[in-house]
């Protein structure tokens, strides 16, 4: 590792200069990223269980583990079905959720990955020890 630069700040990686590079990786890679997930959408379907809506059963434990963590704060088990009734929820939603890339022109999808996949090159490249660039 070598000595900070006049600046006192060591840079990133450790070494002098690749500030120049960290920041311009930085914003290629958050540009990229957001062209890349403005062409997501999402939509959600029903949760079926034996072809019935099945969202009101997944909240029986949590509203359960909040029964018991009103009537005593230190249950165990109201704690256990707090997390589990939580846990159980958020992977109904991301499991019922589909995801499609909208339609767009072939260069309007290779900008946005080589601006993602050029910046976080350039991240690594900036924070990687040595003297090399």
């Amino acid at each position: 590792m070598t000595d900070p630069d006049k600046t006192g700040f060591p840079g990133p990686g450790g070494r002098p200069g690749g500030l120049g590079t960290f920041l311009l990786g930085f914003v290629m890679a958050v540009a990229g990223g957001y062209l890349l997930l403005q062409q997501v959408t999402i939509t959600g379907g029903y949760w079926q269980l034996w072809g019935v809506n099945a969202f009101g059963l997944s909240l029986v434990p949590l509203l359960f583990g909040v029964f018991l963590l009103f009537f005593r704060g230190d249950s165990k088990p109201g704690w256990l079905l707090l997390i589990a009734g939580a846990v159980i929820i958020l992977v109904g939603i991301l499991s019922h959720m589909d995801l499609y890339f909208r339609p767009t022109s072939l260069y309007n999808t290779l900008l946005m990955l080589v601006l993602l996949v050029g910046g976080l090159g350039l991240i690594a490249r900036s924070v990687k020890t040595g003297n090399g660039g």
